[in-house]
């Protein structure tokens, strides 16, 4: 019960009709944009969790020596 393909393209003429095609194209590059940019701030934040993890992991290894060395 999926939309058909002659569904689809009147769809898509009606949206074309409605808004035409320069701003269908302004969407279009908008919403590239977008999708660009989040991209790109997962892949920060990822970063930003790995590094933060190799952080700790150095703290954690600094206070077991320190502790070692105490003894």
């Amino acid at each position: 019960m999926g939309i058909s393909v002659t569904q689809l393209l009147i769809v898509l003429v009606i949206v074309i009709v409605l808004f035409g095609t320069k701003k269908l194209r302004n969407v279009g590059a908008d919403l590239g944009g977008a999708i660009k940019s989040f991209r790109a701030a997962v892949k920060e934040g990822e970063e930003d969790k790995k590094q933060a993890e190799n952080e700790d992991e150095a703290i954690e290894g600094e206070v077991t020596s320190k502790k070692s060395e105490k003894v």
